[in-house]
């Protein structure tokens, strides 16, 4: 009993205690436990730095190896270039040299040789003599040729003339110009005009009579439009010496057929019968005459004739049979039938019979 009345005389001290050294404890432990963690963090990166010192050596060996295969490899490329190079010139002196000498042996020879050179001096000259001589004939051929045919120019020229000058020959009667009395000889014209043949000019084809019109007599578009004299016949004398014209083409120039103009040779009512023609065209080129009547009773006791491909006996064709109004049960969404009400033909039957009594009664 004595010693738990100690105890509780000393409860309060023990519990001051108690936490003193409690409020103690903790406060070195937070110094010891930071000073823990400065002693580790510091060691920590010792170690870490001296891994990374590590690391950068191994790159750095790495990476002079690498470098030093790359160095190597171009060094033997330069290498080998060099080598070519050096192959390549050689190679290009030796062919120089060796093109030196066949070019001087072949000038030597072939180019400025003095024999050879007299031998084919000599045969281009006796070559350039025979093409001269040759070229010399020709010319003196062409010459004789282009003389020649001036000469037989002159010659059918001046007998053209002496055809056309005909009638300036002598006669028993009366001299020509080119026989003058007071010459002992006549002139070389006088016997060229005996030679030659007068020259006759040739007498137009008289000209068929064809039946004209009398619109085209009014229109003026017909060379017969207007009273002419006949042509002539022809005299059976001889024709008058000297440029006379013939009597025929005299005529025709006198008597020439008008040429009215566009406004005389078109008539009045041009616009009217193109009309009327462009008209009748197109009645020609029309297949059906039969006009369109849908309300009337005109077409009602002709006999429907059916189309081809609708009266086969294999049936219709698909093709245009089809239409929007067609059903198709298949796309229908319920399975109830639509409710028609009336068809179009029906309607247009109903309908049509209204309209067209309405119209009789009109």
């Amino acid at each position: 009993m004595a010693t738990l009345a100690r105890l509780q005389a000393r409860s309060t001290f023990l519990v001051h205690q108690y936490y003193f050294r409690n409020s103690a404890v903790d406060v070195f432990r937070k110094k010891e436990y930071d000073a823990a963690v400065k002693i580790q963090s510091w060691f920590r990166g010792c170690r870490i730095r001296a891994y990374l010192r590590y690391l950068h050596r191994a790159a750095t060996v790495i990476q002079k190896c690498w470098r030093g295969y790359l160095g190597r490899q171009h060094y033997q490329l330069i290498v080998k270039l060099e080598f070519c190079t050096m192959k390549m010139n050689l190679y290009n002196a030796m062919a120089v040299r060796i093109q030196k000498r066949w070019r001087g042996y072949r000038i030597r020879k072939y180019c400025f040789n003095y024999f050879y050179l007299k031998e084919y001096l000599k045969a281009v000259s006796e070559t350039n003599d025979a093409v001269r001589e040759a070229l010399e004939e020709f010319a003196e051929m062409k010459e004789r040729e282009e003389k020649k045919a001036d000469l037989e120019r002159e010659e059918k020229k001046r007998d053209y003339q002496a055809r056309k000058m005909h009638y300036l020959l002598s006669t028993k009667q009366i001299p020509g110009i080119y026989n003058s009395p007071f010459r002992k000889d006549p002139d070389p014209w006088e016997l060229r005009l005996q030679k030659a043949k007068p020259l006759i000019s040739q007498r137009p084809k008289v000209k068929q009579k064809r039946d004209v019109s009398i619109s085209s007599r009014l229109a003026c578009t017909s060379a017969r439009s207007l009273p002419q004299s006949e042509i002539l016949p022809p005299i059976d004398r001889k024709q008058c010496q000297g440029p006379f014209r013939d009597i025929t083409e005299v005529l025709e120039q006198r008597y020439k057929p008008l040429e009215p103009t566009l406004w005389m040779a078109e008539p009045i009512n041009e616009l009217k019968m193109a009309r009327e023609e462009l008209r009748k065209q197109e009645w020609m080129r029309n297949i059906n005459d039969n006009m369109f009547l849908p309300f009337s009773s005109y077409h009602k006791n002709k006999k429907y004739i059916p189309l081809m491909h609708s009266s086969s006996k294999y049936g219709p064709n698909s093709y245009g049979s089809q239409h929007f109004r067609d059903e198709n049960p298949k796309k229908w969404i319920c399975d109830k039938d639509f409710q028609t009400v009336l068809p179009s033909f029906d309607l247009f039957s109903k309908y049509g019979k209204l309209y067209s009594k309405a119209g009789q009664i009109i």
